[in-house]
């Protein structure tokens, strides 16, 4: 019953979006008019509605059939911009051409997002009951953004126009962009004939970011190994302390060669250590499987705004001066780095943009990744999405590794009342608690 519904759901949305690209506003009230005066008009000797259903019928199959003579002769150009905010609207140009011998007119252009449809697993595992609605649901818990329709100016043969198309991006991820559908009316404008257009393009959703006060991290400078070729002008420059003959396992680039040129032996040039902070920004994402729809709706709220808690110390602290590790776990342990030389903080809300929610209830793999830096870290801000035993048990053991934490927890209701110590965020008054910081 599960696979069944499923595959007729699909049909539906497809049916669904073959409708929207292929019948006008106009065409559409048609469409309807003929379903209705059709279920009407069943009996003729009881109701006149099967003539309007005779002439409903006849003016569309007219239509259908004016569209196989008008060809669409057409290129297309995206401008996209790289990245946009979660939650806000942006537009961009997309660059049209009649590559025809004849004017065109009537011409609409329909921007096409990837299908973001859940899979039957998920379909299968989220839902108590296969029903359409719930199928919705879904979707539009996936949907990062909608694009609207837009209309083209008249195009001589060989003229060209910019087109402004409106786009509106929801929630955070990426906005696969996979084709341009132009479209271009009949001459009853009711039914459109259509020419699919490959564009594939990515606009990447940034997560949204809150105000963070002034915040006072902990530790203090380490020693990093390599550091030399990492810090890159963070914490203490490379400084020149002197010369020294030259011992096995000197690197050649340090080779003094005026100095070896008048001694006749290698001498090498000898630099200090390097001293400078560096702090992991380690972020939740375990959650404990349910089948409860209402429990499966707490854990993403608060896991997408511990994300936005995330992407807000990203962006705030300085990297100039510091370098920031990202940490976190989906299907492995995964770790990015920012500062100079390494990743700007664009580039980790770009990340951030991308992780998921899992369902693997362990965070050993978070804790490991964390304790394998301890050495180098000056410190720690962990992000969690609740508080129960085993985070504070994870808590509890990197404090025994000696790495120095700030612990926060965004969820209204955990599963036990955190210690003092621990900052509780409520989701539904981030900016609120985040001033209390």
């Amino acid at each position: 019953m599960w696979r069944l519904s499923y595959s007729l759901i699909r049909a539906a949305m497809r049916l669904q979006y073959w409708l929207q690209r292929r019948f006008s506003t106009a065409g559409m009230f048609l469409l309807g008019l003929l379903t209705v005066t059709g279920a009407l008009g069943i009996d003729t000797q009881q109701t006149l509605a099967y003539q309007v259903f005779a002439f409903a019928a006849a003016l569309l199959g007219v239509a259908m059939v004016a569209t196989l003579f008008r060809r669409v002769p057409v290129t297309v150009e995206r401008s996209l911009p790289r990245a946009v905010a979660a939650g806000t609207s942006f537009t961009y140009r997309v660059r049209v051409r009649n590559t025809g011998t004849r004017p065109l007119a009537g011409l609409a252009l329909l921007d096409r997002i990837a299908d973001h449809s859940p899979g039957f697993a998920e379909f299968r595992r989220r839902l108590r009951f296969p029903t359409y609605r719930g199928f919705w649901r879904l979707w539009r818990e996936r949907r990062v953004g909608w694009i609207d329709e837009a209309a083209a100016p008249p195009l001589a043969p060989g003229a060209e126009a910019d087109v402004k198309i409106e786009a509106h991006a929801v929630k955070r991820g990426i906005m696969n962009l996979d084709e341009i559908v132009v479209a271009r009316t009949d001459p009853t404008g009711l039914f459109r004939s259509v020419v699919r257009l490959a564009q594939p393009a990515n606009v990447v959703v940034l997560p949204r970011r809150y105000r963070l006060p002034p915040i006072s991290l902990p530790g203090a400078r380490r020693y990093q190994p390599g550091g030399v070729s990492l810090s890159a002008s963070v914490g203490d420059s490379e400084e020149f302390l002197g010369l020294r003959d030259y011992r096995p396992g000197d690197a050649m680039p340090r080779i003094h060669w005026k100095s070896f040129a008048r001694t006749g032996r290698p001498i090498v040039r000898e630099y200090q250590d390097e001293f400078f902070e560096r702090y992991a920004l380690a972020l939740d994402t375990c959650a404990k499987p349910s089948t409860n729809r209402k429990q499966d709706a707490v854990q993403l709220t608060a896991f997408e705004e511990a994300v936005a808690v995330t992407a807000s110390f990203v962006w705030t602290l300085d990297t100039q001066e510091c370098l920031l590790d990202l940490l976190f776990v989906e299907d492995q342990a995964y770790c990015y780095t920012a500062g100079r030389g390494q990743l700007q903080p664009a580039g980790l809300l770009e990340v951030l943009a991308g992780v998921r929610l899992t369902h693997e209830p362990s965070l050993d793999a978070l804790r490991d990744s964390i304790a394998a830096r301890r050495g180098e870290l000056a410190g720690c801000v962990l992000v969690l999405i609740d508080w129960d035993a085993e985070r504070a048990a994870l808590v509890d053991s990197l404090r025994a590794a000696g790495i120095e934490l700030r612990v926060l927890v965004v969820n209204a209701l955990p599963e036990i009342a955190p210690p003092a110590g621990v900052a509780l965020l409520d989701p539904t008054d981030l900016e609120k608690g985040l001033a209390r910081l």
